[in-house]
Formats: C-alpha cells, sequence, structure tokens
C-alpha cells in the first residue's frame, strides 16, 4: 500500500513556473514507476509524465515537453514536476500516481496508487 501526498499547486500566470511535489509512504517508493497526470474541467485525465524507478528513464506528454521536468528523489520518497512557461491550457488538476507495472506507461488504468489532487490555474 502506498499513500501519495501532492502539494505545491497555486495560480499563476501564463510565463511562470510552479513546481508540485508528491510525497509517498512506505518504504518500498524506489519500487514504482511514478506519474503525474492532470485532468481539466469536462475533460478526461491525461498523462503529463512519467519516470523510471531509477529515475534514469523519463517520458512526457507532446504538449508539455521541453516545459515541464520531472524527478524523484528515492531518499525522500518524493516526486516533483516542475513547471516553467506554464500556459492558461495547463490549468488542471494536477495527480501523481505509482505503477508497479513492469515498463512505464501513460495510461490512468496501468497505476496502481493516485494521490488526491493538487489544482494548478494559470490566468493569461
Amino acid at each position: 500500500q502506498v499513500q501519495l501526498v501532492e502539494s505545491g499547486g497555486g495560480l499563476m500566470q501564463a510565463g511562470g513556473s510552479l513546481r508540485l511535489s508528491c510525497a509517498a509512504s512506505g518504504r518500498t517508493f524506489s519500487s514504482y514507476i511514478m506519474g503525474w497526470f492532470r485532468q481539466a474541467p469536462g475533460k478526461e485525465r491525461e498523462f503529463v509524465a512519467g519516470i523510471s524507478r531509477s529515475g534514469g528513464n523519463t517520458y512526457y506528454a507532446d504538449s508539455v515537453k521541453g516545459r515541464f521536468t520531472i524527478s524523484r528523489d528515492n531518499a525522500k520518497n518524493t516526486v516533483y514536476l516542475q513547471m516553467n512557461n506554464l500556459k492558461p491550457e495547463d490549468t488542471a488538476v494536477y495527480y501523481c500516481a505509482a505503477s508497479s507495472r513492469v515498463v512505464l506507461r501513460s495510461t490512468p488504468s496501468a497505476y496502481d496508487y493516485w494521490g488526491q489532487g493538487t489544482q494548478v490555474t494559470v490566468s493569461s
């Protein structure tokens, strides 16, 4: 069982930056692939970024590539999402998730545990 708690969301003007954090409970954090997803009102939850167990491999949605960076600190049981050059279309609730699958996937169904989400609002 893994419990995930996101933090760092807020209101930001377009062009600004935010860093989201996701703290995980338990001593098996490093055994999970981690991902960030987001969901805007009226839209389906979508993949944003994922990171392998060691942190050596990352994967991004095309919409955030070059602007967002996912990283993890296994000693602190925490995964981060650095978001730069924010755009109004980045407005959503952001969720972190943990997957026990062998390969990093971008589909929500591949993730076993989810946080409660943190709101990110970007004004134009």
